[in-house]
């Protein structure tokens, strides 16, 4: 069942005639989900990415290999380079981006597990956010769907 923030967001893109793409690797698809859970959304929902892999990163939406070498796959450049990407390959006016340690492995003392970075690519700019979320792998990639979804909102009401 879709939520009020799926809703407002349908409703926003609608009215103004704009798609959405997204690109997600530590969500696998969660952030697609819930955009979808929303009756209509093939309106709005142009393409989801599920980039788990540096080279699908690279390959889908061309992220620089430099990206990689220079911040890693969970890094803002990387979250930037993704949404702009996803944006650029679906010809959509949004796009929005996840990357991040969902645990319980792979983390590091400098980017722990639950860092996460999230942007959202629009006709006026991109913006990105690091977050870091506590729980297990399931919690951590709700609570980064549901964090993208609001930046997401965020970034389409400073839009006008």
């Amino acid at each position: 069942m879709a939520g009020r923030l799926e809703e407002w967001l349908g409703g926003h893109l609608t009215r103004r005639r704009w798609h959405l793409a997204t690109a997600e690797s530590c969500t696998g698809g969660l952030v697609a989900h819930r955009i979808t859970n929303v009756s209509g959304s093939s309106g709005y929902f142009e393409r989801g990415f599920i980039t788990y892999s540096n080279e699908a990163k690279m390959e889908l939406l061309g992220v620089p290999e430099e990206v990689f070498i220079r911040h890693g796959a969970v890094s803002e450049p990387c979250a930037r380079a993704m949404a702009e990407g996803a944006r650029r390959a679906a010809g959509s006016e949004a796009g929005l981006s996840v990357t991040g340690i969902a645990g319980p492995a792979g983390g590091t003392p400098e980017k722990p597990v639950g860092t996460v970075f999230m942007a959202v690519a629009l006709p006026s700019g991109t913006r990105c956010r690091e977050q870091h979320f506590l729980g297990d792998r399931a919690r951590i990639k709700e609570q980064t769907a549901e964090a993208a979804l609001r930046l997401l909102r965020e970034a389409l009401e400073e839009e006008g």
